[in-house]
């Protein structure tokens, strides 16, 4: 079985019994996608180390494949991911290793949204549910212009315009974005 990964505070946010039966889960959910699809589905290995926003994530690099789960949501509301979020990422498993690697078929397309039915599970893209109590990192913003508007731009997309050059443009006016001479 797969254990939480440690966190940085002095207490895990899921119990090893409740890290157990997500486990669990997924084992039974790709059982069941293996027989609606008809193809082989082994469970892939599972790790509890996802923070932020997301409740679960497929993950594929070559042939591996793995899942990820945030402790912190699904120890906010168990129940609800256990059987919404497991399942969501077990269809995305099983349309990856049907259409050998995804391969032309969107995320969270129709052949996903078939499976999720199937499985008879909420064909919903994205989770909605309260996250005021879950510790998520913000990126700072940097202000940017254009020659109609002020942008607030990622760190991440700052670093990539003073390392890298990075040009983005203003999806309105077609201006380069520059950056503000105030500080």
């Amino acid at each position: 079985m797969t254990l939480p990964v440690p966190t940085s505070t002095a207490h895990a946010p899921l119990s090893t019994e409740d890290a157990d039966q997500v486990v669990r889960r997924v084992h039974v959910d790709c059982g069941r996608a293996a027989a609606i699809l008809g193809i082989p589905l082994e469970p892939p290995p599972v790790l509890f180390d996802l923070k932020g926003s997301a409740a679960g994530m497929f993950c594929a690099r070559g042939r591996e494949v793995w899942l990820r789960f945030n402790p912190w949501l699904f120890a906010n509301d168990f129940v609800t991911h256990l059987n919404d979020t497991v399942t969501h990422e077990v269809a995305h498993l099983g349309i990856h290793r049907l259409f050998r690697g995804g391969r032309g078929v969107r995320p969270h397309g129709a052949e996903w949204r078939g499976l999720m039915l199937a499985l008879g599970a909420n064909p919903s893209a994205t989770f909605t549910g309260d996250m005021s109590n879950i510790p998520v990192r913000r990126q700072r913003r940097f202000s940017y212009f254009c020659g109609c508007q002020k942008h607030e731009v990622s760190t991440t997309r700052h670093n990539r315009i003073l390392r890298s050059g990075t040009v983005y443009r203003c999806r309105y006016c077609g201006e380069d974005l520059r950056r503000s001479l105030a500080k």
